[in-house]
């Protein structure tokens, strides 16, 4: 067998990005710490299957099968994972455990407007009004959110255009870019973004960082996970349960919100990136009870 060349091996390990490198090494430690190994049988895996079906999610278990599958493969091994038995495990899993899957709820543009509308002029107020409308506007995810640097956006006649280096289903980072046009009231993402980079001074480098409870912006890139609770503060000042919202409710939003207004479902998808209907489908449904509802023209 001809063994590959060292440059051969770099390209394969650049094949995917660090964050699923990450999730790879995480669930084929899960599944050796339970006693697993590589190469494993079928038995084995439905095993494992079965003595996690109660305390991992049907969504974990499948990503497991997806990483033992991929660790198979990569030694040139046939995956246990593709047999009927893991299949029939894992459907059985399926219809014993799985309950309607909880999303995060959307942060819709009348909520939006009305929480934007009792933030203050403090430096934490003035960061936050920027970041809530451009993740609404331009249907982000919150890693693409915190990822936009400066020299990320353009300032154009209709808006801005902000450039997406990466994300989560562009793995190869071909990159993206979104328009954001200006508001017609004052709720506009386009002026809220210049009244944060003017305020704080940044010039260079991470868009949206830090502010202390002095004021003071730090240097460093704000973090996804502080999205969220951006997100559950600030839906919590106007009556609203935060446990609900979750940072990727800005996202939700602008796709629920779009398509009640009657936005094309493919306008929507050129807006958030999404990687199919399939994956927008919730937020069109939800969307659209209420469009000509059956009910509503005869009561």
């Amino acid at each position: 067998m001809v063994e590959a060349t060292g440059s051969v091996r770099d390209y394969v390990r650049n094949s995917v990005s660090s964050n699923t490198k990450r999730a790879y090494q995480s669930d084929l430690k899960h599944f050796a710490n339970w006693g697993g190994t590589i190469p494993a049988t079928d038995v084995v895996v439905a095993e494992y299957l079965a003595a996690h079906a109660h305390t991992l999610s049907v969504a974990t278990l499948t990503r497991r099968l997806a990483s033992i599958s991929k660790a198979h493969s990569a030694k040139g091994l046939i995956s246990p994972t593709k047999a009927e038995l893991v299949k029939s495990t894992l459907r059985g899993i399926k219809r014993a455990h799985t309950t309607s899957q909880r999303t995060a709820r959307p942060l819709l543009i009348k909520d939006l407007i009305q929480i934007t509308q009792l933030l203050g002029d403090g430096m934490k107020d003035t960061r936050d009004r920027a970041m809530l409308l451009i993740g609404f506007a331009g249907g982000f995810r919150r890693s693409e959110l915190v990822s936009i640097n400066c020299n990320d956006i353009e300032a154009v006649r209709q808006g801005i255009i902000v450039y997406i280096r990466r994300s989560k289903t562009d793995q190869d980072g071909e990159g993206r870019t979104i328009g954001i046009p200006h508001g017609r009231s004052r709720c506009c993402p386009v002026s809220a973004l210049t009244e944060w980079l003017t305020c704080s001074g940044i010039e260079s480098g991470p868009v949206f960082r830090p502010v202390d409870r002095h004021g003071k912006i730090c240097n460093q890139r704000l973090s996804g996970e502080a999205v969220a609770l951006v997100v559950k503060e600030r839906v919590e000042t106007i009556g609203l349960n935060q446990q609900e919202f979750s940072g990727h409710s800005l996202r939700a939003g602008l796709a629920t919100s779009a398509a009640t207004a009657g936005v094309s479902l493919w306008k929507i998808r050129q807006q958030t990136g999404h990687a199919s209907d399939a994956m927008l489908s919730r937020y069109i449904r939800d969307g659209e009870l209420f469009v000509d509802n059956a009910a509503g023209v005869l009561l």
